[in-house]
């Protein structure tokens, strides 16, 4: 409990809604009143609620020297920052709009506790710092929450795309295939991995086809990785077979010393293939 209610706090308290209708003429003025993304009514509300939670807080917490906004006090302003940042996150705000939404509060409570305490010079700088030390901790948690809401859009996003560019493909009884298109990096090469050796579990596979005729280089670390998911498929029971290797990605491979001891290899898909047919005992005749 704070020892004394700050000017500030009791300002939020007496006279909420000049507060409220300063802030959002500030966000407006600063530009940072995207409509474009976030209706007015939608900012007007989200405002509202954050003035009211702030309100609440400062009522109850030290905002001197004492501050502090990692407090249990500050728990429910902090639960609705969150919520906002995450609302606006989703359309599109960045984090430069973000800290200047919540910034823009400063310059309303400057206005209307200057006349509160213009018989006192020396307090109303004090309040001021004070107020500014509220407020610039929680453009800094808002610009982190908004941070942390993207990275976790960022890695989902990544781990989706990750799936689709290593899909496995059932394409016979007991053959599957993952065709590789575009760069194949250490990431992915390890996708790859997993999805295959998922995919032979599923479908009792005993024969998986690598085509790397769409990869456009392969570095020392990737084949190594296809090397491991050779051994692992042989692990499962089943046979790898490497196919689409270019002269290029061939001639790489030698350079970098790399070698491939028990790896089947086929100069392009319809070769694996036909060694996978033969493999499980399956004779394709022309018609």
């Amino acid at each position: 409990m704070a020892d004394e209610t700050s000017p500030a706090a009791t300002l939020l308290r007496t006279d909420f809604e000049r507060v409220l209708t300063g802030w959002l003429k500030a966000q407006a003025r600063e530009g940072v009143k995207r409509t474009d993304l976030v209706s007015a009514k939608e900012t007007e509300q989200q405002s509202r609620e954050l003035l009211g939670v702030l309100a609440s807080a400062m009522e109850n917490a030290a905002v001197d020297d004492g501050f502090d906004f990692r407090k249990p006090v500050w728990d429910q302003f902090r639960e609705t920052l969150e919520a906002v940042t995450e609302s606006r996150t989703q359309r599109g705000v960045t984090p430069k709009e973000m800290g200047w939404f919540i910034a823009s509060l400063k310059q309303p409570l400057f206005d209307l506790l200057q006349p509160i305490l213009a018989h006192d010079p020396e307090a109303f700088t004090a309040e001021i710092w004070d107020t500014t030390r509220v407020i610039d901790q929680i453009v800094l948690q808002a610009v982190e929450y908004l941070v942390q809401k993207r990275e976790a859009v960022i890695e989902r996003q990544q781990a989706e795309m990750t799936e689709v560019s290593a899909p496995v493909v059932k394409i016979w009884d007991r053959i599957v295939t993952v065709p590789l298109i575009g760069t194949l990096d250490s990431f992915r090469a390890q996708a790859v991995m997993e999805n295959l050796l998922d995919s032979i579990v599923q479908w009792e596979a005993e024969v998986a086809i690598i085509d790397i005729t769409g990869v456009s280089t392969v570095d020392t670390l990737v084949a190594q990785h296809l090397l491991k998911t050779a051994a692992a498929v042989r692990l499962m029971g089943a046979e790898c077979v490497i196919c689409g290797i270019s002269p290029k990605i061939a001639q790489t491979i030698v350079n970098l010393g790399v070698e491939l001891p028990n790896i089947i290899t086929r100069v392009d898909l319809e070769s694996g293939l036909a060694y996978a047919f033969e493999r499980i005992g399956v004779s394709v005749k022309e018609s």
